[in-house]
């Protein structure tokens, strides 16, 4: 069966899918540089590592006007074809795995509504309605055009490397209004609130540019950008985990929970995964944290280490996230508690401490694998 995985999401009243492979980073909706000569489905640019990613949003790919962004919205950045772009959306949901045979390709317009058609290459029937799954290349328009454009603004920003990284804008600023040639010179602009986010207080507006800030490069660091690690972030409580997104097959939600006879308490239960049978493996109690009941509806991290699948229940899942190997800390002397032995250490994440796990050894070491043979 030919399955592939989607990250879905939301914006506005609809869901819709984009292929997970294609998806880089995930985060919160920093402050972005508009640029008067950008195509007009680009919003504006970000600064992401020393690298210029166009943002775009499906409002403007149809031609329509874009609703005030919020500060809960998020960046999805996508690479297709040797292009990052940012796509600007509501929430991110989960990765589902679909096959071919759940995808409509003969496209109503009762379920498109007003999506322009070319925009998709179908749409599936998931447990919360219908995802219409997008095409990558039709978010891209005229991807000569849009390299040019990257490159003239890249190719500016290189040459001021040696300036403070927040002097960067003044600087494109001025060589903008000095400069008298029609081609994509980056005339830099100041009205990303005006223009999209009018509503928003000064409190939120100082947390976008915070936002916007934290993803640029100190010149210091900006060679070790190549050293990341793509995290899936999580939560028990008020405390913050990560792990090696590569070991993470997908995100859900418990739909169903069958209790399994004579287990330990760590074997929360069996879930049929559209089929599969999949073991909830509670790792909490390993972690030294909390236990307050698992129950139907509680979000599961399904993860694959060596040839162990599992699914590990958890408060929320948040996001994904870049680690660069720079940023990993020892640990703090007050960690003892939460399962030191586990972890591969410590970073921050949205002004929190995150603690990354070395899910390998968790399992090999903390006693979360049963012996069927015993």
């Amino acid at each position: 069966m030919d399955n592939k995985q989607y990250l879905t999401f939301r914006l506005h009243d609809w869901q819709y899918g984009i292929e997970a492979p294609l998806v880089q980073e995930i985060f919160p909706l920093p402050e972005l540089t508009l640029i008067a000569e950008a195509p007009a489905e680009i919003m504006g640019i970000l600064n992401v590592r020393g690298q210029i990613v166009p943002m775009v949003h499906l409002d403007l790919l149809q031609g329509n006007l874009l609703k005030d962004c919020q500060l809960s919205d998020y960046v999805v950045l996508l690479q297709w074809e040797g292009l990052q772009i940012g796509l600007v959306v509501h929430q991110v949901t989960e990765v589902l795995e679909l096959s071919a045979e759940t995808i409509e390709t003969e496209l109503s317009a009762e379920l498109l509504g007003n999506l322009n058609p070319t925009l998709t290459t179908g749409i599936a029937k998931g447990d919360s309605g219908h995802i219409i799954l997008l095409e990558p290349k039709t978010l891209i328009r005229q991807p000569d055009l849009l390299l040019t454009f990257i490159w003239d603004v890249q190719s500016q920003l290189d040459g001021m490397a040696e300036l403070p990284i927040s002097e960067v804008e003044t600087e494109l600023k001025r060589d903008a209004s000095e400069s008298e040639e029609e081609h994509l010179e980056a005339e830099i602009t100041s009205n990303f609130y005006d223009l999209y986010s009018p509503n928003s207080t000064l409190e939120e507006r100082e947390l976008f540019h915070q936002r916007a800030e934290t993803l640029k490069p100190l010149v210091e660091t900006s060679k070790t950008t190549d050293q990341l690690t793509t995290l899936a972030v999580f939560s028990f409580g008020e405390d913050y985990f990560g792990m090696d997104l590569g070991l993470v097959k997908e995100f859900t939600d418990i739909s169903n929970l069958t209790p399994i006879p004579c287990c330990p308490k760590h074997i929360v239960g069996n879930m049929n995964l559209r089929g599969e049978i999949v073991t909830l493996v509670d790792i909490r109690k390993t972690l030294n944290l909390p236990t307050p009941p698992i129950k139907v509806g509680a979000q599961v991290v399904v993860v694959q280490v060596g040839d162990i699948a599992a699914g590990l229940p958890v408060d929320r899942v948040w996001e994904m996230a870049y680690l660069n190997s720079d940023e990993l800390n020892h640990f703090p002397s007050d960690l003892s508690d939460v399962g030191e032995q586990y972890l591969q250490g410590t970073a921050v994440f949205e002004e929190k401490m995150l603690r990354v796990l070395d899910l390998p050894r968790l399992f090999t070491e903390g006693g979360l694998i049963v012996n069927e043979e015993a």
